[in-house]
């Protein structure tokens, strides 16, 4: 499914975390850039405060520039072991007792780690702010732990490997055809990372990382909710500010080079049925505002995918599941499709199926590629592009009555960075989407020298085997995990 959010489209089909951020509904929605104000910190940290007086709640987020995209070989996964590793103590905080205070004060906590990023947050009464500040400072900045934690966890993480991707056919096979679309770039290793780099990592590896990356200037903090704008300042200058300034690490360029031809991998596992996943290299959404031909590409790419996935009925579900209009009837069980344009790297569309009883993958791989082909000669209709134009409008007035929600967006796009109203021009250039230019890009970026093609060849299961779990279309390496 297209989403649009950047927190969906940043966030959800690259991470890793504990759990994802309760969003609540409210009375009334907020505009994504009423009131917001950033500020820089004198040790180059940013600040982003979004008051929203609706409920007398806060949300405060910890945001790192800092992700899987920036580990190297042999070290895969290290971002995620980090990750863990905050949360088992500081010079004055005990392993666990981070979590017991969050919890004494009222407030709920947790963590992620995608390919771009790392987040910390808590939800927590506004009236409590200050606490969570200073604790989340006081990790970010003196996280501290013996060896023994660090060998415990790592078991944690590598059973969080095994259950998530290597006991999931279909997630073995989307971590197979990153590894095979991605040669160049960070992205074609796991988030969770290989087993064989979790088995050697050592803890020197992670209080490396820790030291290297989580420095003042490559993080924000964004705080949302009913709060005092010139408080929150203060309090963020005394606890975050205060520690000690230093430089972000220069980071080399991975560019990923041109593809050449068509890919094909394999991936065998026991399952009840095949899968085709087929990921095609696309441009990225680097800027909303003064557009250049990439940013407008993109734009158009994700209407795409919305148009083919968007909503219950839409052209992948009535053609290949239902039948409709095809003289072979239904040649899929599921189909989906997915758009993620917005990264610090390299930009896929991937369009996925589960062949139908007595179809093959190659059928399938056929019929989504008709689908394709039809809007690259035909284009789409008006009232597709309106239904999806307006779902997307819909979907960010509830995201705006939740101060998580607000938070996830704005820490997301500072990620990218983007502006503070990056949401508002992106719907605005989104709304200015026609369907020529739809129809431009489904000729432009379908072509066999961008595609990599990934099937699941099905092998018996074992006794009592469990059958695997419904395809969502997504090109992801993992999800919220625990």
């Amino acid at each position: 499914m297209a989403c649009l959010s950047a927190g969906a489209a940043l966030a959800a089909p690259n991470a890793l975390s504990k759990s994802e951020p309760a969003v609540a509904s409210a009375a009334a929605p907020v505009s994504a850039s009423a009131a917001v104000q950033q500020f820089k910190l004198k040790n180059g940290m940013q600040l982003i405060v979004q008051p929203d007086r609706r409920a007398p709640t806060a949300v405060h987020m910890l945001w790192l520039r800092v992700g899987a995209i920036d580990e190297v070989d042999g070290t895969s996964g290290v971002a995620h072991a980090l990750e863990h590793m905050m949360f088992k103590g500081s010079k004055t905080v005990k392993p666990g007792e981070f979590s017991r205070r969050v919890a004494a004060l009222g407030g709920q906590e947790n963590a992620f780690t995608s390919r771009d990023y790392t987040g910390y947050y808590q939800q927590i009464p506004s009236s409590r702010l200050e606490d969570v500040m200073k604790l989340e400072s006081d990790r970010f900045a003196n996280n501290q732990w013996p060896d023994a934690e660090f060998k415990k966890e790592i078991e944690v993480v590598k059973e969080e490997r095994r259950m998530r991707t290597e006991d999931q056919p279909r997630a073995v096979l989307m971590e197979q055809l990153m590894a095979a679309t991605f040669i160049a770039s960070p992205y074609h290793r796991p988030i969770v990372g290989w087993m064989s780099d979790l088995d050697a990592m050592t803890p020197d590896d992670v209080r490396d990382f820790h030291k290297r990356w989580y420095v003042p200037a490559n993080a924000a903090l964004v705080v949302a909710g009913d709060v005092d704008v010139a408080k929150v300042r203060a309090w963020a200058e005394k606890y975050y500010g205060s520690i000690p300034a230093r430089a972000v690490p220069v980071r080399k360029p991975r560019t990923e080079p041109v593809q050449i031809g068509v890919r094909r991998i394999e991936v065998k596992q026991p399952a009840e049925q095949a899968v085709v996943a087929m990921a095609y290299r696309v441009p990225s959404l680097n800027h909303v505002e003064n557009l250049d031909q990439g940013d407008k590409d993109a734009l158009a790419l994700l209407v795409l995918s919305a148009v083919l996935d968007g909503y219950d009925g839409a052209r992948l579900e009535r053609a290949l599941v239902q039948g409709e209009g095809q003289k072979n009837g239904r040649v899929a069980d599921s189909a989906g499709s997915s758009a993620s344009i917005m990264g610090r790297g390299p930009s896929l569309f991937m369009l996925t199926g589960v062949p139908a009883k007595d179809k093959t993958p190659a059928e399938v791989e056929a019929a989504l590629r008709e689908q394709i082909q039809k809007i690259a000669q035909e284009g789409v209709q008006a009232e597709e592009l309106a239904r999806v134009k307006t779902q997307w409008m819909a979907s960010n007035v509830y995201e705006r009555d939740s101060v998580m929600g607000q938070a996830q967006s704005l820490g997301s796009y500072w990620v990218q960075g983007m502006p503070l109203d990056a949401e508002d021009k992106l719907l605005a250039a989104l709304k200015k989407v026609t369907s020529d230019e739809v129809k431009a890009v489904a000729a432009k970026y379908f072509g066999d020298d961008q595609l990599t093609v990934g099937t699941l060849v099905p092998q018996p299961l074992p006794a009592g085997g469990k059958p695997q779990r419904p395809l969502s279309g997504k090109a992801d390496a993992g999800g919220p995990v625990h």
